[in-house]
């Protein structure tokens, strides 16, 4: 599923920005949302039901503008500590009871390191936002703790976060190759590559960060090169993180897991296994990403269209194999989306995608060659709004017309809520014309992550002593945590975490001890973290009922109306349609202006106050609709 969220976040506008604290205007926000409720009248529920709700899920996902409340009590949180000792503190800030934003802290007395530090893309009742990133707060507060950070591979959900992270606290990184490559481009974006060190491993190295972490780089399988496990030997005993990963025998690389080190890890013993599980669900092996090349070449053989292919940029596996077919059947390449140029490029630099230098083509180039020997390698593979294949279904391209001589080939799974999104997209290129080929109708695209039987082979390699599921909703992490009861680890020593909430262990014992702040923090332009619950509201609520701007002329000295009130309707009736309405509303204004005149009132806070209020009833009464309304009294 992650890799299925990819290209939503990789074509994202990020850029530069300092991080404005969500906590900043939380006081003045509660006493707006008090207000605010204080105006709502009972007739109005009904109405307002889906903006509540909506309001409602925004909030909890919001935590980030809030501390976390010390009274708050866990389920799980045993109120006499029983370990003899300090233990190993693992505490997740993102990445559990949802898919993205991963990252973890480990902490064992005065030190701590971070391992991963990701992104997620903004739910839909997050009008505006680009980007969702963790609240690090917790890491902030005690950032002299910190020793570094290590990242399990080169996904946005692994390592979208890292400039905003690094703009705040300035700590070396430790990844493979490719993964570094991939941070340092984004360094470069966020003018930060000159003051970040970037440490390059390679799998079978172990790294020192302090004196009570010892990190080891194990070789894993996933959808993306240079993917790595990490063991993590601390005084108290060895953590293994598996990062994402899937069990893949025929690697496109052909780089194997490490199975003989994972054995070896699991006869020294295994404290705990942080393991993926994301397709926890799913019961027998992923398949291998070498089947997906396979039917790339049967739908190549003898195919005399122009060939689309749209998959994910960051499924570097995925974009050699459709390499391999372009030269296999002489087909020049020309490549659209942003994200999968860099992508593309960074990994041909690197040596992660082999080609003869020729093979790729300027997208302007295209209409020099006959279809039959053209492939496009294209972003999209999502229906994204903005993506090159949603523009080309519409039309909209500037480089590419589909025809009826293209095979569209979709190679990637449409992620859950994008069905409608990719289905449009779909029926608009048949519409076309064009033949499409997508997952329902042959298998072009397979998951880069572990199924209950590769789940299994992990536990019964390391034999861990507890089971701690990772990386998924929660739905996920119980079926992972039935699947490792199934392999005989104890329930009492399966713990499923939430972000923010604090695991501690030693050698002997295991329990939660406390919750820490956690969240999300929200990226919206060059805006970080300035948007809120309060902003989030009002943009929910002028999408549904739009906006009412009431302006008024007064005298200063009299109170009397000079001019106005003039009505500004913006997403509420079309006005030219709608001169009645209009001038009700005016009539209304009148005679709650006229009312305040009489009685000798001249706060103009309490004017507008009350000009909102019966204006709002006015109108929920007349149209049944409760639009915003904003009174602007200019005073001369």
């Amino acid at each position: 599923m992650v890799e299925k969220r990819e290209e939503n976040l990789e074509e994202g506008n990020i850029r530069s920005a300092r991080r404005r604290a969500p906590k900043k205007n939380y006081n003045r926000n509660k006493e707006i949302i008090k207000e605010e409720k204080v105006t709502i009248r009972k007739k109005r529920k009904t109405k307002n039901e889906g903006v509540k709700e909506n309001q409602a899920l925004v909030a909890r996902k919001e935590s980030s503008l809030k501390e976390v409340p010390k009274e708050r009590s866990l389920k799980k949180v045993n109120e006499k500590n029983t370990l003899k000792k300090p233990g190993l503190k693992i505490i997740p800030l993102g990445g559990l009871h949802e898919v993205g934003k991963n990252i973890t802290v480990f902490q064992y007395e005065d030190e701590m390191i971070v391992v991963d530090c990701g992104l997620s893309f903004p739910e839909d009742e997050m009008l505006g936002v680009d980007l969702v990133i963790p609240d690090i707060t917790y890491i902030l507060k005690n950032k002299e703790k910190l020793k570094g950070m290590v990242i399990t591979h080169g996904h946005e959900d692994h390592i979208g976060s890292v400039p905003y992270f690094l703009k705040q606290i300035n700590t070396p990184i430790y990844g493979t190759k490719l993964t570094l490559g991939l941070i340092k481009n984004k360094l470069e974006e966020h003018n930060l590559e000159s003051s970040t060190k970037l440490n390059e491993v390679v799998p079978g190295d172990t790294i020192k960060l302090g004196k009570n972490f010892k990190v080891e780089f194990i070789q894993s399988s996933h959808s993306i090169p240079d993917s790595v496990m990490l063991a993590i030997h601390t005084p108290v005993g060895t953590v293994l993180h598996t990062g994402d990963f899937k069990v893949d025998y025929t690697p496109m690389d052909g780089k194997l897991m490490d199975f003989g080190r994972l054995a070896e890890l699991g006869k020294k013993g295994v404290l705990a296994l942080m393991s993926d599980s994301t397709n926890a669900e799913r019961k027998g092996f992923t398949m291998s990403e070498s089947t997906v090349g396979e039917v790339f070449d049967r739908l190549f053989n003898n195919c005399r269209k122009r060939i689309v292919v749209a998959t994910f940029a960051s499924n570097v596996h995925r974009v050699q194999q459709i390499v391999n077919c372009a030269i296999k059947y002489n087909r020049k390449i020309a490549v659209c989306g942003r994200s999968m140029i860099n992508m593309i490029s960074t990994a041909r630099d690197l040596g992660y995608i082999k080609c003869p230098d020729n093979l790729f083509i300027d997208i302007d180039m295209i209409n020099n060659y006959v279809d039959e020997q053209l492939l496009i390698i294209t972003t999209g593979s999502q229906g994204e709004t903005m993506s090159a294949l949603t523009r080309m279904a519409s039309g909209t391209h500037r480089k590419v017309k589909i025809t009826q001589n293209d095979l569209i080939i979709i190679s990637a799974n449409p992620i859950p809520g994008n069905e409608k999104h990719v289905s449009k997209v779909i029926d608009s290129l048949m519409q076309i014309g064009a033949e499409v080929v997508y997952s329902a109708l042959a298998d072009v695209h397979v998951s880069g992550h572990a199924c209950q039987e590769e789940q299994k082979l992990i536990l019964a390699l390391t034999k861990p002593k507890y089971f701690i599921p990772i990386h998924g909703e929660y739905r996920h992490l119980i079926a992972h945590g039935e699947t490792a009861k199934i392999m005989g680890v104890p329930k009492e020593n399966i713990f499923k975490l939430e972000n923010g909430k604090i695991l501690e262990m030693d050698k002997n014992n295991a329990e939660f001890t406390g919750l820490v702040q956690s969240g999300i923090v929200l990226v919206d332009g060059l805006g970080i973290g300035d948007v809120g619950n309060v902003v989030l509201r009002d943009r929910q609520h002028l999408s549904q009922d739009g906006l009412i701007i009431v302006v008024l002329t007064m005298d200063g000295s009299t109170g009397e109306v000079i001019a106005g009130p003039d009505v500004i309707s913006r997403g509420f009736v079309y006005v030219r349609e709608s001169e009645n309405v209009m001038e009700d509303i005016k009539q209304a204004v009148r005679h709650e202006v006229r009312r305040f005149e009489q009685n000798g009132v001249r706060d103009w806070s309490t004017i507008k106050n009350s000009i909102r209020e019966n204006l709002r009833d006015y109108i929920f009464t007349k149209t049944k609709r409760n639009p915003m309304i904003i009174p602007i009294l200019m005073e001369i």
